[in-house]
């Protein structure tokens, strides 16, 4: 794999855009009162199946709202990046929890903070990858009008490979992406992150490494 420098433009763009979108809009609505992958959590006693599909994978997961502030669920995806290097392409699962509790809420943006621990187990020629995956993100989401839900995030997705040879890996992504919803319970999604994941020095590495990595999905979000 070679090192590759991290575009850091990109969360610049997002940024940019977004001012530029506040601007033509003059006032923010409040959307529709839920989201997926920005600030606003589901709604209590609200359930929604969410799948997505790009780099690294599908996925497939399911979230309840516990409380106004707080959802709680599922997901499971079948990767064909390794944890989003883009240049492992190699198959794997994941079983992951998914806890989202919002910190901010206001008319004009909301902050959540996600936690998405659970196992993986990628399948090389004669070998398997055993890991466990404990990412946490920060996201803020900003409503333009009532169909679209912009968001930006900074994502920390560290997991830790066992067995010879493994340790602990530290990825830092950053960026964007929107959801627009069709009508008050379904919306289409597009979302990327991008950024270094760094394995420090081990055994068998004599320097720490970085690689590039993204996740760059589009999905569908159903509240039922």
């Amino acid at each position: 794999m070679k090192r590759l420098a991290v575009p850091g433009f990109f969360l610049c763009w997002v940024l940019a855009s977004t001012a530029a979108l506040a601007q033509d809009e003059g006032s923010y609505g409040s959307g529709q009162g839920w989201s997926v992958l920005a600030g606003d959590t589901v709604g209590a006693g609200q359930n929604v199946l969410s799948a997505q599909i790009g780099w690294p994978g599908i996925s497939l997961g399911v979230l309840h709202g516990g409380t106004s502030n707080f959802d709680i669920g599922g997901k499971f995806s079948f990767n064909y990046g390794q944890e989003g290097l883009v240049e492992v392409v190699e198959p794997g699962i994941k079983f992951q929890a998914w806890v989202r509790l919002r910190l901010v809420d206001t008319p004009q943006a909301s902050l959540a903070l996600v936690f998405q621990p659970g196992p993986f187990f990628y399948f090389h020629d004669g070998s398997t990858d055993v890991g466990l995956s404990l990412p946490v993100s920060l996201v803020a989401g900003i409503p333009v009008g009532s169909a679209i839900m912009l968001n930006v995030g900074l994502d920390v997705p560290f997991h830790v490979y066992f067995g010879t040879g493994g340790g602990p890996v530290f990825p830092l992504l950053a960026g964007g992406g929107l959801e627009y919803f069709i009508n008050r319970d379904v919306s289409v999604n597009f979302n990327v992150r991008m950024g270094p994941s760094i394995f420090p020095e081990t055994g068998r590495r004599l320097r720490s490494e970085a690689f590039f990595t993204l996740e760059a999905l589009m999905g569908v979000g159903w509240r039922f």
